[in-house]
């Protein structure tokens, strides 16, 4: 039996955070996807957040979960285009203890099979904070469903070979009721 195949399963505790000047809780059709793939997949939506385009309420709200050791992942929808009021790179990368460059890369290269040229204007990024693994992906619905399947969901298992993320990640698993 090769190692990978000995490990099991371990839900991570996942925080989903929305950036929108328009959405609510009635039409974040991105917020929504990530909450049912995440429990889909086995792991634990600990909070949905709908924030408004301000790189420093941004950066407050990202810090606080940062800083919350039961957080483990934030996965971020929205705010990475060249829009005025998109902010998030700039919010976020201060934040950032290590980016991860190459989910920008690929996420633009699987982006352009589907949408051409436009996916230049796609600021997504990913980076690690404090044993927090973030991810910031555009806010399209279809545009987080590539990011989910193809780049993110792998690396939320640790089954997944060579390697994935999640020996990098504080170790909270308190994914039991509590919270």
């Amino acid at each position: 039996m090769k190692d990978k195949e000995k490990l099991n399963f371990i839900p991570l505790n996942i925080a989903v955070l929305t950036i929108s000047g328009y959405r609510d809780n009635s039409n974040d059709s991105a917020g929504d996807f990530f909450l049912e793939a995440l429990q889909a997949a086995g792991h634990k939506p600990l909070e949905k957040i709908i924030c408004k385009p301000d790189r420093y309420r941004l950066r407050a709200q990202l810090s606080h979960w940062i800083a919350d050791p039961l957080t483990q992942v934030v996965l971020i929808s929205g705010g990475t285009g060249f829009n005025a009021d998109d902010c998030l790179p700039e919010a976020l990368t201060p934040l950032l203890d290590k980016q991860i460059e190459g989910f920008g890369e690929l996420f633009r290269q699987l982006s352009y099979q589907e949408i051409g040229s436009a996916a230049l204007q796609s600021r997504a990024l990913a980076g690690l904070a404090n044993q927090t693994l973030i991810f910031a992906m555009p806010g399209s619905p279809n545009a987080c469903k590539l990011a989910w399947y193809a780049l993110v969901r792998p690396q939320l298992d640790r089954r997944q070979g060579p390697c994935n993320f999640v020996p990098h990640l504080g170790q909270a698993h308190v994914c039991e009721a509590g919270r």
